[in-house]
């Protein structure tokens, strides 16, 4: 039996885990729910590959709960309905993507097609080639393919688009929106944050293995009400930086960019120092800007 319609698909429930001396995990709730993209956000050694680890059954925790489908993440009918595409993973180099996939498919009761999965992870023209033989951005395309041949309820995906360039990875976008709209539910971790705000509905921010904000997009945004002022001015972008209320200011092509903390006497400013400024566009600053607020927040807390 899954769970019901409002129950979590996969959660972490108190969750702690320590390699050694170092906490990894310290009390981490975590819920994936039916329909949604979540992304798990932090800098490196934050945890997230730690909790990942936890809701796969790779790793128990020391306290607290991991569940797959309301199950123990090792139970075998909970792992037949997840996908999971990880940073590094055994695959035989000497096998053609071909028969990787037929072989990864013989593992579910009712696998994806493999013309789907051909359409979806871009691997046309792959299927005779040997894996091993593959570029490291066609090797992702493959993994993305094993990933989800098993036509998973909830897909896992550490870091899915390291080492891709911009259109791989933009490929691999329009593969999971296509898998989203099916009904697929995934919990993806990523260090670009472009790559959760064009994804995701969902967000959570670890910080030393703790959850340091969590919610909706714009509920994560609206931790930090920063605006993003952009225009084109002849106004010296270091002069600005050192401004009242201005987080940063830095030059994008022809035009500056400034963060801060309100916008209006910023933009008095601008216009006082250049009266043909033009161009002029304020915006709520995007999850980048969010994410860093928070997690300097929360370095400056510990170290107090």
């Amino acid at each position: 039996m899954y769970p019901s319609h409002h129950a979590p698909l996969a959660h972490l429930k108190g969750a702690r885990r320590r390699h050694g001396a170092v906490v990894a995990l310290d009390g981490v709730d975590l819920e994936l729910h039916r329909g949604q993209v979540l992304a798990l956000l932090g800098a490196n050694g934050a945890g997230k590959t730690t909790a990942i680890s936890l809701l796969l059954g790779l790793l128990q925790p020391d306290a607290g709960e991991a569940r797959l489908f309301g199950r123990p993440p090792q139970d075998l009918s909970a792992r037949q309905g997840i996908g999971v595409m990880l940073q590094a993973g055994a695959i035989a180099d000497m096998l053609a993507v071909g028969e990787l996939l037929d072989l990864t498919r013989s593992y579910y009761p009712a696998p994806r097609s493999v013309a789907d999965c051909v359409a979806i992870a871009g691997l046309d023209g792959l299927l005779n080639r040997r894996y091993g033989k593959l570029s490291g951005g066609q090797q992702r395309r493959v993994q993305f393919a094993l990933a989800i041949c098993g036509a998973p309820r909830v897909l896992f995906l550490d870091e899915p688009t390291t080492g891709l360039d911009i259109e791989a990875r933009q490929g691999l976008w329009r593969g999971l929106r296509t898998l989203v709209a099916e009904g697929t539910s995934v919990l993806l971790t990523t260090h670009y944050l472009e790559e959760a705000e064009a994804l995701a509905d969902g967000v959570v921010v670890l910080a030393n293995g703790r959850v340091v904000a969590s919610g909706s997009l714009d509920e994560v945004r609206a931790r930090v009400d920063q605006r993003r002022i952009r225009c084109s001015t002849t106004v010296d972008a270091a002069e600005v930086a050192q401004w009242p209320r201005v987080r940063s200011a830095q030059r994008d092509g022809g035009r500056l960019e400034v963060i801060a903390d309100v916008a209006e006497d910023v933009v008095r400013r601008l216009l006082a120092a250049d009266p043909v400024l033009s161009g002029l566009d304020v915006s709520r600053a995007g999850l980048a800007e969010a994410f860093l607020e928070i997690t300097r927040d929360t370095s400056l807390e510990e170290a107090a």
